[in-house]
């Protein structure tokens, strides 16, 4: 108790000495044993508070660096999951996966892969699986009626037909080879070993690409009639792309390649060109030209016209040709086909339709 009055005595003692050598002067100040100083005053409240802009600026810039931050991890998360995915892989737009393994197999013969090559070559391939079917009994027709005719067991590969092998059709399809290669290869297993016969005989299937609106009779195009190569309707040919185009020549070309036919009795300068009569199809069948009388496939061809459906007309110094299709007119017209098909026909019935009474057989 003692010891706790002598401590209290003691502290007060101390803070009444501290308050007589520490005395605060009129100016302010203090001056402890003799020496003078300033208590520094805290900065006004102001200094440290930020004022509503400020703040409202800031709250900006923050959230414009979470919407950055936001939008970073969007655009590039998918990159970040690829790349620890094992990196970026092209797929190919076609493979075995999506047309079957079997569509891209080895035909059963050397017969059938020379079909799918020649319906490569000669049919757009985006054109619908029923007029490729057609395509591929036509192509298959006409092969082995020119095997028979040669008497030969071997495919012959230039007998009239284009044809496309794997390395041709991988140069013209690019990244499509896969699909469209199935989806010819398809066309052709389920068509397989069938032809078109007319009396037991396999038939001349000939084929183009467009007619004039309808196809032409054989005996116009190759002097001798088939029955089976009749002029049929194919008026679906007149919306295809290409059906009417238009040429010019100089009246000096024309007579040029006239002199191909035979001896012009006109110059350059009085060269004329007469058509003369058609056929009930609409092809020219007879025109005169620089005084020669031609057929108007003769006159097609000397001049490389798409087709021997045209009308001409001279103009100054040249001749202008305006034709109609494209290919010689007879047999199965392959844009008709594909008309044909998107209406629902099936091969058959687009077969029965361009080659009149026709049977279907399979070879043995």
């Amino acid at each position: 108790m003692d010891f706790l009055n002598q401590t209290q005595n003691a502290v007060s003692a101390g803070l009444h000495h501290t308050s007589k050598i520490i005395s605060r002067l009129p100016d302010g100040t203090y001056h402890p044993l003799g020496r003078r100083f300033s208590i520094p005053a805290y900065p006004p409240p102001s200094a440290h508070i930020l004022k509503r802009e400020e703040v409202c600026a800031l709250r900006k810039k923050l959230m414009s660096a979470v919407i950055l931050y936001i939008l970073i991890a969007v655009l590039f998360l998918p990159l970040l999951v690829t790349l620890l995915c094992g990196g970026f892989h092209r797929e190919a737009p076609q493979s075995a996966e999506l047309f079957g393994t079997e569509d891209l197999a080895p035909l059963p013969s050397e017969l059938e892969e020379y079909v799918a090559g020649v319906v490569a070559a000669e049919m757009p391939a985006s054109f619908p699986e029923e007029a490729l079917k057609a395509q591929a009994v036509a192509a298959r027709t006409y092969e082995v009626r020119q095997m028979r005719a040669a008497g030969s067991d071997s495919v012959l590969y230039d007998v009239g037909q284009a044809y496309a092998d794997e390395a041709a059709q991988r140069e013209k399809w690019g990244e499509n080879y896969g699909q469209y290669a199935a989806k010819i290869r398809r066309a052709v297993r389920e068509t397989a070993g069938e032809i078109m016969v007319y009396d037991g005989e396999p038939i001349l299937a000939a084929f183009h690409a467009q007619s004039g609106g309808k196809t032409e009779n054989a005996e116009n195009v190759w002097d001798s009639p088939l029955p089976y190569l009749k002029s049929v309707d194919s008026a679906e040919d007149k919306a295809a792309p290409g059906y009417e185009t238009e040429v010019s020549f100089s009246t000096k070309e024309v007579l040029q390649q006239l002199k191909t036919q035979g001896t012009p009795n006109q110059t350059a300068e009085n060269l004329s060109i007469e058509i003369l009569s058609r056929t009930d199809a609409g092809y020219v069948s007879e025109v005169s030209a620089g005084g020669l009388k031609l057929t108007g496939r003769q006159l097609r061809e000397t001049l490389g016209l798409r087709s021997a459906n045209f009308t001409v007309e001279k103009q100054a110094n040249s001749f202008v040709f305006r034709t109609y299709g494209y290919g010689h007119g007879a047999g199965m017209s392959q844009y008709g086909a594909s008309y044909l098909a998107e209406k629902g026909l099936d091969y058959h019935e687009i077969l029965n339709h361009y080659y009149t009474n026709v049977n279907f057989e399979r070879l043995a």
